[in-house]
């Protein structure tokens, strides 16, 4: 099943996220349910991040917000991607984290956010445990980017992402791991790898149980 309508979605983040506190389900990665390859050696953890997955309340249809990151970061050059990052020490939760890195990385002010559930976290090959943090996101606000770190920002409608016909199952291999992952191609944009999973894994939890 699909995305339907927005009073249908509404009614589903409502009650099927988990609360913004507390524990959340078992981490989920796109390894084939084999080791992650960023846990070797001497490496035992992960670094814990967030991101923020923001729900634009448009009156013509809502959408989701990405970024594009720039070519020069040092992971994950160029892809697309939820605003977020690692968690710091001031950082009260990863609500905190999705905010504070929003602000920093776009310049979407909290005023317009209103955090509402997450998913489960999702490790990376890269070495990171992330904790998708779903909001709404009241029109009217405008973005200042951060250019060290984003290249651009846009927005995908929830149809289209929320429409299984668009999630395309990709196989690859990682650091010799094999990993399957998924890709949505929006008009020139091209959403793939942890974000596209985190889109996945927020789909089967709204709309699993209909498919």
């Amino acid at each position: 099943m699909s995305f339907t309508t927005n009073d249908d979605l509404a009614a589903r983040l409502e009650t099927r996220l988990d609360p913004l506190t507390g524990s959340s389900r078992p981490t989920r990665n796109d390894f084939e349910g084999g080791p992650n390859p960023a846990l070797q050696g001497d490496v035992k953890t992960l670094t814990p991040a967030a991101v923020l997955a923001p729900i634009v309340l448009r009156p013509e249809g809502w959408t989701i917000l990405l970024t594009q990151r720039t070519e020069s970061m040092p992971t994950h050059a160029g892809q697309t991607a939820f605003p977020g990052g690692r968690v710091q020490a001031e950082d009260n939760g990863p609500v905190a984290t999705a905010l504070r890195e929003t602000l920093e990385e776009i310049g979407l002010h909290p005023h317009f956010i209103k955090p509402i559930g997450r998913t489960e976290s999702y490790e990376t090959g890269t070495g990171y445990e992330i904790v998708p943090v779903v909001a709404y996101v009241e029109p009217g606000f405008s973005l200042t980017l951060d250019e060290r770190e984003v290249h651009s920002a846009f927005e995908v409608p929830v149809s289209f992402l929320f429409d299984p016909a668009n999630h395309n199952k990709r196989e690859g291999e990682f650091r010799g791991v094999k990993r399957s992952f998924y890709e949505m191609l929006y008009a020139d944009r091209r959403v793939w790898g942890a974000t596209a999973g985190m889109i996945r894994i927020l789909y089967e939890r709204l709309y699993g149980d209909a498919a």
